[in-house]
């Protein structure tokens, strides 16, 4: 990343960003890391939590020559296999833990690209750096919403993509928090839907797709795409994120995966 693309971040951060920093310490030392081995490795990259194939949804194409920034990255698996495939990457986290194991990853496979400690809201680089900005279950619903989706924009070219995956609306107002799994049933309402407190110290955000493309419009974002993604008709339920089961995702969409243009 040239010179021209750093600048100083604001060291202030919101409450939930420690509460998200200290969830994922300890998911990196029980999942995350132990597998970054096994994610690094991906000879095609996978979306969600049942590995939805690239090839199947085709939304990043080919990245060859592309200045990517993965916004949330944690292991940065996703990083390194855009760095495979010929596009100059850089990673952003906010949890120290995560990017030591991507630092070791990057020792242990020669793979390189710089990596940058920073909330996603505030992220410490230049304007209009980027070709295509992404997030994979990082930014996208660790952070506000008001927040990072603006800042990518400022990060991206003009005619840049965003690219984001997320929580389908539906798995969201399905969820029970205690004990962690998906109802068939609504357990809270869609109007407000916004910052969510989990019982396990976690806080995400989610909006209804009304709001989401009201948001990714009056940023200056031309939405491109939404796939609404289903479990694969063979999937499992998750060895660690068990909180959808594949039976519920093969009948409601768990996810959605945006694409959205920066107009140019």
């Amino acid at each position: 990343m040239s010179s021209r693309c750093s600048s100083p971040t604001d060291l202030s951060e919101p409450d939930y960003v420690a509460k998200n920093r200290a969830l994922w310490t300890i998911s990196n030392a029980e999942y995350t890391g132990p597998n970054a081995p096994r994610a690094w490795a991906e000879e095609e990259h996978t979306w969600g939590v049942f590995g939805v194939p690239e090839s199947d949804v085709y939304v990043l194409g080919d990245v060859a020559g592309l200045d990517v920034v993965e916004l949330g990255c944690g292991t940065a698996y996703l990083s390194a296999w855009l760095a495979r495939r010929g596009a100059r990457p850089v990673g952003v986290d906010v949890t120290p833990a995560q990017l030591e194991t991507a630092r070791a990853m990057q020792r242990e496979t020669g793979i390189e690209f710089p990596l940058v400690e920073a909330n996603a809201e505030d992220v410490p680089l230049s304007s209009d750096c980027f070709d295509l900005a992404i997030s994979e279950y990082g930014a996208s619903i660790w952070c506000d919403p008001y927040k990072w989706i603006p800042e990518a924009y400022r990060l991206l070219r003009p005619g840049g993509r965003l690219v984001f995956l997320c929580s389908s609306p539906l798995n969201i107002l399905c969820a029970v928090d205690e004990p962690d799994s998906t109802s068939e049933t609504l357990q809270r309402p869609q109007r407000g839907m916004y910052r969510l407190d989990w019982s396990d110290g976690g806080v995400e955000f989610h909006l209804g797709h009304g709001d989401m493309l009201r948001l990714l419009r009056d940023t200056g974002l031309e939405v491109e795409n939404l796939i609404e993604l289903f479990a694969p008709d063979a999937a499992e339920t998750h060895e660690y994120y068990t909180g959808v089961p594949a039976d519920w995702a093969k009948k409601w969409p768990s996810e959605d995966l945006w694409v959205a243009r920066k107009r140019a």
